[in-house]
C-alpha cells in the first residue's frame, strides 16, 4: 500500500516551497534541531530519514558527520531535490516507499521523519512506524515531528473539524494525533518514549517565519507572494485555518528506543 503523497504543485508544503520557504515543519527549525540533537548523532551512526523533502534537516542531521546518511523517499521528484541540496559525501537518497524502505533488518542506529506521518491514514502510520522498528538496531532512536492535536482529551468533533479543515486548505490527507496518542502509536510498535518536546504550531506567522527563515529569506517568500496571487490566495486560507484551532494545534517531538 503506497498512499505517500505524490508530488503535487497545489499541496499546501509544496506550494510554500514554491515560494522560497526552506522549514516547512509544523514547530519549527526550533523543533527540530531539538529532535536531531536529542538522538544523539554520532561519527559511528548509520542514519536514516523517511520523507527528507528538500533536504533541510537531512543538512543539520549530516553536520554531525554520521557514518551515513539514506533518505527514503517515494516521491521522485523530491527526491531529486533533496539529493542536489544534501551537502554530504556520505548520503544517498533512495527512490521508495517508508513502510517498505528495503533496507536490511537492524541496519540503522537512528531513524527519523517529519510532517509525513500526519498526511498519512492510522494503518498506513503503524505500517511506517513498524519499518523504522525492522530497520533499527536494538537500543537505537526513532524521532518523529509531527503536527499534534491538544488537549489529549479533545472532543471528537472538534478533532473532526480540524481533519476537515486542513485537508480542504493544505490539500492533502491531514490526521494529526493527540501526544497520547502518537505516544500509544509508538508504544503499540514495540518502541519505548524517551522525551516528548513541544512547540506552537505557528508555522506562517511572521514572527516564526523570521525565525526559521531570516530577514532576507522572508522578504523573498513576501515578494513571491505578490508574484503568484493563486498561491497567494491559498496560503491566506492556510493561515485562517491555523489561526482559527490555534488552540487545539501543537506541534509535537517523540523520541522512542528500540528496547
Amino acid at each position: 500500500m503506497q498512499t505517500e503523497n505524490k508530488f503535487n504543485e497545489h499541496q499546501g508544503h509544496w506550494m510554500l516551497a514554491k515560494l522560497g520557504k526552506r522549514v516547512l515543519r509544523p514547530g519549527g527549525r526550533e523543533l527540530t534541531e531539538k529532535l536531531i540533537a536529542g538522538l544523539g548523532i554520532t561519527s559511528k551512526d548509520d542514519i536514516v530519514e523517511f520523507a527528507p523533502g528538500l533536504g533541510f534537516t537531512a543538512n543539520i542531521a549530516c553536520g554531525y558527520q554520521p557514518k551515513s546518511y539514506i533518505g527514503v523517499d517515494l516521491n521522485e521528484e523530491a527526491a531529486t531535490i533533496a539529493r542536489k541540496r544534501i551537502k554530504y559525501n556520505k548520503a544517498r537518497i533512495i527512490n521508495a516507499n517508508a513502510a517498505q524502505s528495503t533496507l536490511p533488518d537492524a541496519y540503522a542506529n537512528k531513524v527519523y521523519g517529519e510532517a509525513m506521518l500526519t498526511m498519512q491514514p492510522l494503518e498506513q502510520k503503524k505500517a511506517i512506524i513498524g519499518e523504522a522498528f525492522r530497520i533499527l538496531k536494538s537500543g537505537g532512536y526513532y524521532g518523529i515531528h509531527e503536527l499534534g492535536i491538544k488537549p489529549d482529551d479533545v472532543e471528537e468533533a472538534v478533532k473532526e473539524d480540524i481533519y476537515k479543515e486542513l485537508s480542504e486548505t493544505i490539500r492533502v490527507h491531514a490526521r494529526p494525533m493527540t501526544t497520547a496518542e502518537w505516544t500509544s502509536l509508538l508504544e503499540e510498535q514495540g518502541f519505548k518514549v524517551i522525551k516528548v518536546e513541544h512547540n506552537p504550531m505557528l508555522l506562517l506567522e511572521r514572527s516564526r517565519m523570521i525565525q526559521d527563515e531570516g530577514w532576507l529569506r522572508v522578504l523573498l517568500v513576501t515578494f513571491n507572494l505578490l508574484r503568484f496571487p493563486e498561491i497567494r490566495k491559498q496560503i491566506k486560507k492556510m493561515k485562517a485555518c491555523f489561526r482559527k484551532h490555534q488552540e487545539n494545534l501543537d506541534a509535537v517531538a517523540i523520541m522512542a528506543q528500540k528496547p
